[in-house]
């Protein structure tokens, strides 16, 4: 079972985490950030990866430290769960309507961060998360998963449908690339 617990304490948070990603969707989740945790939980059952994560952070500053570390954790946790990556897809694209938005992500789990973030919101909060940590929380992820992650939002409205499009989509990419469909690693070099 590919699987992962990390624990990560600073002055500004205390996160726990364990990811199964051959899991069911599962998932038990509180950052303090209710619209975060709102699409946290997408993300879970949309992957079909189990989630359970805690996170105590200094939200009486604002909710940058939390969701950018939870960032950080959740793409150490999902690198961990990998290994040398042999006989992942690596690669998956999806998009996800909702409602009036449509969202695009494409993943290459390639040992090389990269972030490619096409996305615009109107509002300056989502409920009680600073927009602006959408993207924040996704440039966390790549840096520590080491994957390259493209996402657009090609149309959108309504900032909470964008959002949730963009989480959805990135679900379902991540699905498709760490489908296991053989045993070599899928590469020229051999190697991620």
């Amino acid at each position: 079972m590919r699987e992962a617990y990390v624990k990560r304490e600073t002055r500004e948070t205390e996160i726990e985490l364990t990811l199964t990603i051959d899991g069911q969707g599962k998932n038990q989740i509180n950052t303090g950030i209710g619209f975060f945790d709102h699409m946290l939980t997408a993300f879970a059952l949309h992957s079909g990866f189990d989630l359970s994560l805690s996170c105590r952070g200094d939200l009486g500053v604002d909710c940058h430290h939390s969701v950018e570390d939870i960032g950080i954790v959740l793409g150490k946790a999902f690198a961990d769960t990998l290994s040398d990556k042999a006989g992942i897809a690596r690669y998956g694209n999806f998009t996800i309507p909702m409602d009036e938005a449509l969202a695009s992500c494409c993943v290459d789990i390639s040992g090389r961060p990269y972030l490619v973030f096409h996305a615009e919101f109107g509002d300056y909060r989502l409920g009680d998360m600073d927009s602006a940590m959408v993207e924040e929380f996704f440039r966390a992820f790549v840096m520590n998963a080491m994957v390259t992650l493209h996402i657009n939002l090609l149309y959108g409205k309504n900032d909470h449908h964008k959002a949730e499009a963009i989480f959805k989509a990135f679900a379902h990419a991540l699905k498709m690339a760490v489908k296991i469909q053989g045993s070599e690693v899928l590469s020229s070099k051999g190697s991620l």
